[in-house]
């Protein structure tokens, strides 16, 4: 049989990594979990198509690269406000927790494998990470309620350079067992900590830097800038200290991520991508290549090693880290059960192995195939029963159905008023505190406060948010209000106010959010404010007919969409028994009812020109 060519390898991985992960999301299984399985059906052992074999040491570059850009990624959605508010359970888990799931690890694998100490070691340091790349999906898909998600968030990108740094320094003493490798041990993980934090900060600060400088940093450019210097930033570390690469590139992503930089969703969703893509790739590889005969070798003491992990070791480094944390029994319960091993753990395992072979000791096969289970045990587990624990434990939030409106003025209040009516909760958000006192008098929540600092979402609990409306008078801040819900609190549906389309907030500005337009079209939010000051807006329930519509309703459309008139703002639109606020294109069928705000010194041509679009009073 003819070698398998490396570049065909390295495409059939690509293309099935991305394909089992579009046929998990339709099957809502765990994307990795089909990773694994057709991994091991294309691997050696089942169709040979993909033979990690052939790509020599060019699958250890593959891994140091999608390492580097995972961790990145990782750090890069870990916001320090919210590290902070649970600083001792995180701690705490990446520290001493990490400590006993390495020594109950250890133990379990010398008492029921039988295996040497120093290869039990190795195992404990391997398992000893959590998988972020499987946990952050299934927190985003649960949603769990805040504290939780942030403690399980956290750990699993915090823990993968402690697990990693572990298990090297195992495997040094396991390959050169004497009191100055244990000393040089210690001098080796002083000067990794000082490396990977020093060399990530300051990386992290450069490079925040000069993505703020947009003369320096061509539009089109900062993703592949961030890409260059990320994987310069890890094996740069890693050529002065091994490993040092893996806590740097984290370091810095957490920097990035948590300075005022052009940090943007562009640069978010293509470093998301590109995570997909390599964990696809990865473990599409590394499942290759473990045999099915060293897995079966295991037998069922391998399975009893990982229900030890799940039911014993886990529980105990858990419930010994979150001791007088704050966390609720339901949480630690909860922080307990979900422990998934991924990506890392597969790579620094792959890496251990191929040490091992390379110098001539034994089991590294063995070792491998065990962390695979554990892996695929794991993930397994989690994905299908981390769900309804959740719900059992009574930790998933409930449906985002509430409206966050910014503008607690005239048009936001008649808004407020007509989804409400429909039963639709709406929350104001505003820095003035006259207007925040009329919104508490009309029986409307409010938070007082900056809009587009994190703190004030967070009072405002977005993460309840399905909606979030910019209604003032300034486009930018309208945008900007609507981006951070967006990106920081994955809030679903984002309207944006707008005077007119051709302002420096242009279409396609709004488009890149996927916000709406809000309303039919461009409005003077302002002159409708004093109008209701004032008491000439009333509010006017019309139904929609077809039939109705005037000849040529589009050029029609477009004039009222242009007016300076501003006859009337179509606010809300009632379907059924949902309301949503209207938006720019939308399209009505017969039966919608439209709220419409109406200036009324000019009501008979407002309603005029309404009818002809075939808004019409009901009979």
């Amino acid at each position: 049989m003819e070698p398998a060519h490396p570049g065909l390898v390295l495409a059939l991985a690509l293309a099935a990594g991305v394909l089992a992960q579009s046929l998990a999301h339709h099957l809502r299984v765990p994307g990795i979990v089909l990773l694994l399985m057709i991994g091991v059906l294309l691997g050696p052992d089942g169709l040979s198509w993909v033979e990690p074999g052939a790509l020599g040491a060019g699958l250890l570059a593959i891994v140091d690269v999608a390492v580097a850009v995972i961790l990145f990624e990782g750090g890069l959605n870990l916001q320090i406000s919210r590290l902070r508010r649970e600083q001792k359970p995180i701690r705490r888990l990446v520290s001493v927790g990490a400590l006993i799931t390495l020594a109950g690890a250890t133990v379990a694998v010398r008492l029921l494998m039988d295996w040497p100490w120093m290869q039990s070691a190795l195992f404990g340091s391997l398992v000893v990470v959590t998988g972020p790349t499987v946990v952050t999906p299934l927190l985003r898909e649960l949603r769990l309620r805040p504290r939780v998600a942030t403690v399980l968030e956290a750990e699993g990108v915090l823990i993968d350079p402690i697990g990693a740094i572990l298990a090297l320094l195992v495997l040094e003493i396991a390959l050169a067992p004497a009191a100055e490798t244990v000393a040089s041990g210690a001098r080796g993980l002083a000067l990794w900590l000082a490396v990977g934090t020093g060399g990530g900060g300051l990386a992290g600060l450069l490079l925040a830097g000069v993505l703020r400088l947009r003369r320096v940093v061509p539009d089109g450019f900062k993703n592949i800038l961030t890409l260059a210097s990320v994987l310069l930033l890890y094996h740069g570390c890693d050529a002065v200290v091994s490993t040092s690469g893996i806590l740097a590139v984290m370091v810095a992503g957490i920097v990035v991520g948590n300075l005022p930089t052009r940090v943007d969703r562009d640069l978010r969703e293509f470093k998301d991508q590109l995570t997909l893509l390599l964990v696809g790739l990865l473990f599409i590889l590394l499942a290759a290549d473990v045999r099915i005969e060293e897995v079966g070798a295991l037998g069922w003491r391998g399975l009893l090693v990982v229900a030890t992990l799940v039911f014993l070791v886990r529980p105990l480094d858990v419930w010994v880290s979150t001791a007088t944390t704050g966390l609720s029994r339901r949480e630690r319960h909860y922080i307990a059960w979900v422990a998934p091993r991924g990506i890392v753990a597969a790579a620094i395992a792959s890496l251990t192995a191929t040490v091992m072979e390379g110098t001539g000791v034994t089991g590294g096969a063995e070792l491998r195939a065990l962390v695979f289970v554990t892996i695929a045990g794991t993930v397994l587990l989690t994905g299908l029963t981390a769900g309804p624990v959740a719900s059992l434990l009574g930790l998933r939030l409930p449906g985002r159905e509430t409206v966050a409106i910014l503008g607690a003025e005239g048009l936001g209040l008649a808004l407020a008023k007509e989804l409400n009516r429909a039963g639709v909760p709406v929350l104001f958000l505003d820095q003035d505190p006259q207007q925040c006192r009329r919104v508490q008098e009309a029986g409307f929540p409010v938070i007082f406060g900056n809009a587009l600092e994190e703190r004030t979402l967070q009072r405002a609990r977005f993460e309840m948010v399905g909606t979030a409306i910019g209604l003032t008078s300034d486009e930018i801040l309208n945008s900007i209000f609507v981006t951070e819900a967006r990106e920081r609190f994955a809030v679903p549906d984002g309207h944006v106010a707008r005077s007119s389309l051709g302002s420096s907030a242009s279409p396609d500005f709004v488009e890149r959010q996927e916000a709406k337009v809000l309303f039919e079209g461009p409005h003077d939010v302002d002159r409708w404010d004093v109008r209701w000051r004032h008491g000439d807006l009333s509010v006017e329930r019309l139904p929609f007919r077809a039939d109705s519509i005037a000849p040529d309703p589009s050029e029609s459309a477009m004039q009222e969409s242009e007016s300076t008139q501003e006859l009337y703002v179509i606010l809300a639109i009632r379907r059924g028994e949902r309301a949503f606020p209207m938006s720019r294109g939308f399209q009505p069928r017969n039966g919608d009812i439209a709220a419409v705000a109406v200036h009324d010194p000019d009501r008979d041509e407002a309603l005029r020109r309404l009818g002809e679009m075939g808004w019409t009073k009901a009979e």
